[in-house]
């Protein structure tokens, strides 16, 4: 018997883990399709133009990434499943073969009890004893024997209750399983028609090739442009230091840059919604073969209109407008920075203190596309944004 319920124990509370990795997966299973609803938004609103544009492709590259995302977090929650339910099932078999043992001897003690029914038949029992010391022994003997038969019938429905509980778990993963092999199937299928949409934009893009490299250069010179005037901006704030004396930060810039560190991970986003196009760092162009495309950060596509927040409290360093790159805003906090470019319109003015999340201007748009390009630094070294703003 102990044998048994140590066993299950160890089952349940393998099921118990496995539950909190089914609960991860379904958090991101549930964040993942709330960024493909929202690109298909943008996607919808980009094919009102039937020219094929790198925005378009984009953002189709980006919903087949989260497509794959989520059939990968299916196919996990499915194993899971799997797990569980064969886990299950082990400890419904285990329960019901020591109940059906248990009943059994129970039955065998309730006929027992019957032949010796007699009240009469106690008294000799207890009255044949050869000393008093043997009359006590049968006396304690019986009294066990009327408790022993009490708690196997607790036992036998403690064990009965268990296993009709693990049988209704068990139908109920049965259940969800079939569920996210249908979700499975479907999300494949849209998968292939995106793909098949993918594969057409980039046919129509190559016929595009010489506009896309000189719209690439563009880009390019845009992002040195955005660089130099950083380098600047941190050139004329070391030579200010040198000459004030102050070449430490203060107590609040101190704060405000062990909050940003402490907060990697958890920074809110630049924009209230959206849906990362390009990443940072170095990665081959969409279209273009042969072609490396060098980024310093990020770029976020959203709808038209959207406006850009602050994602920490911080100073703002600089506002200045790009040559063909429109407006660009810098935010110091303490030694980090966090950098807004193609604005149309921009709200703030240096030297002035923001809030995180307060707004700080507005995004761009063009027939191509809504895109804000967000970075951070510490200081002059380039860091990755999507190691700071939330998951």
């Amino acid at each position: 018997m102990r044998s048994l319920f140590l066993s299950v124990f160890f089952l349940l509370a393998g099921l118990s883990l496995s539950g909190q990795s089914l609960t991860d997966l379904r958090a991101k299973k549930v964040n993942t399709t709330q960024v493909i609803q929202y690109t298909s938004t943008l996607l919808q609103e980009a094919q009102k133009s039937e020219k094929a544009t790198l925005g378009k492709l984009q953002l189709l590259n980006s919903q087949i990434q989260n497509r794959n995302q989520l059939i990968q977090s299916i196919n996990g929650e499915i194993n899971l499943l799997d797990g569980y339910i064969a886990e299950n099932a082990q400890v419904s078999a285990m329960l019901n073969a020591d109940l059906t043992s248990l009943k059994k001897e129970y039955a065998a003690m309730i006929r027992f009890a019957q032949k010796n029914k007699n009240s009469y038949d106690m008294l000799i029992f207890l009255l044949s004893s050869e000393n008093l010391n043997q009359a006590y022994k049968r006396m304690l003997y019986l009294r066990q024997y009327a408790q022993y038969r009490k708690s196997q019938a607790e036992v036998i429905m403690t064990i009965s209750g268990l296993l009709e509980e693990k049988v209704a778990e068990l139908e109920e993963q049965k259940q969800e399983k079939a569920q996210l092999l249908a979700s499975k199937n479907d999300e494949a299928r849209q998968l292939v028609g995106e793909k098949t949409q993918q594969s057409k934009q980039v046919q129509s893009l190559q016929e595009q090739q010489r506009d896309l490299r000189k719209k690439l250069r563009e880009q390019q010179q845009e992002q040195e442009k955005l660089d130099r005037e950083i380098e600047r901006l941190l050139a004329e704030e070391a030579k200010k230091a040198r000459d004030t004396g102050e070449l430490e930060m203060t107590p609040e810039q101190k704060l405000l840059a062990a909050g940003f560190e402490n907060n990697r991970g958890r920074i809110p986003w630049p924009v209230e919604r959206g849906v990362i196009t390009e990443r940072f760092g170095v990665h081959t162009h969409p279209v273009l073969k042969n072609v490396q495309v060098k980024s310093n950060g990020i770029e976020i596509t959203t709808q038209a209109g959207s406006e850009v927040r602050a994602v920490f409290d911080g100073e703002v360093s600089r506002v200045f407008a790009i040559s063909g790159g429109n407006m660009a805003v810098i935010i110091r906090h303490g030694s980090f920075l966090s950098v807004y470019s193609n604005l149309k319109e921009v709200n703030v003015t240096a030297g002035q203190q923001v809030k995180t999340k307060q707004k700080i201007g507005a995004i761009f748009s063009d027939e191509n596309k809504t895109a804000l390009k967000f970075q951070v630094w510490r200081e002059n070294q380039k860091m990755n944004p999507e190691d700071w703003i939330s998951k």
